[in-house]
């Protein structure tokens, strides 16, 4: 049966809320997830939460009903508890009637099944927990097979980035490296090395992709190294009639993984 918390200094709202700050998620190995939309997408790709946190009152959705009931046969906790106690946890005013507690989804690089996809994403040094959530959103979209993090990239575990992947960190693979260890992962076996940027003339849509295409996208303000450039397999360019000279991270991201995916659609 389902246990209720009424007050704020209750020690488990106090841990529950200190995952909010990274160092506190890194100890737990735990993050939170909010709204039955992303808490059902869990649960379809067969992932519970450890703590399933719910608004008391009034009658639960069939399908918080739903979770409540596949946690507790689970193993994990139900909580009941006031909107405001969600709020406080969530660091929204307008806190969503449910709250799920996971564990970390990070999986070891050497543990990638490559082949499991015709798409990978590489982000490095992204620092906008947006365009990070944003990127899983349009991996999920492509059928991409994950993100894998090089060098200092935003957390993929904190609740901005989290919501704003609508429930892709469930679908989608992340891993994180360095530099040099994902080069000699990749180097290991099949793998077409992407890069975009502004160094080139190649245009994006001339070159024939390859599964699996490993799409690198550079910080949000420098965009990539030069000897990440180097690195790359092909290295090519969007195309900009405007004024501005490059697009946000995640929408040349988006234009990339499309062009590929509908190359292989072609066949």
């Amino acid at each position: 049966m389902p246990r209720e918390i009424t007050g704020f200094s209750n020690p488990l709202v106090k841990r529950v809320r200190g995952l909010r700050e990274k160092k506190l998620r890194k100890r737990e190995g735990l993050f939170l997830a909010e709204g039955l939309r992303i808490l059902t997408e869990a649960r379809d790709q067969g992932v519970l939460p450890e703590m399933l946190f719910l608004a008391s009152g009034a009658r639960p959705h069939p399908l918080a009903e739903q979770l409540m009931a596949q946690v507790e046969a689970a193993g994990g906790d139900v909580i009941l508890t006031s909107p405001d106690i969600l709020g406080k946890m969530s660091g929204k005013d307008n806190a969503q009637a449910v709250v799920g507690v996971y564990r970390d989804r990070l999986t070891p690089l050497p543990a990638l099944d490559r082949a499991a996809a015709p798409i990978w994403f590489v982000a490095q040094a992204m620092r906008d927990p947006g365009n990070l959530g944003t990127l899983l959103r349009i991996g999920d979209a492509v059928g991409a097979g994950g993100v894998i993090l090089v060098d200092d990239c935003v957390d993929p575990f904190s609740v901005e980035t989290v919501r704003a992947s609508m429930g892709a960190i469930f679908t989608q693979k992340l891993a994180q490296a360095s530099w040099a260890d994902f080069l000699a992962w990749l180097r290991a076996g099949p793998g077409q090395l992407v890069g975009t940027s502004l160094n080139t003339d190649f245009d994006y849509q001339q070159p024939r992709y390859q599964a699996p295409a490993f799409l690198l996208i550079g910080n949000e303000a420098r965009g990539l190294p030069a000897d990440y450039e180097a690195a790359c397999d092909l290295l090519v360019k969007i195309p900009m009639m405007g004024r501005a000279d490059s697009l946000n991270a995640s929408v040349a991201g988006a234009v990339m993984a499309y062009e590929v995916l509908n190359q292989m659609r072609r066949g």
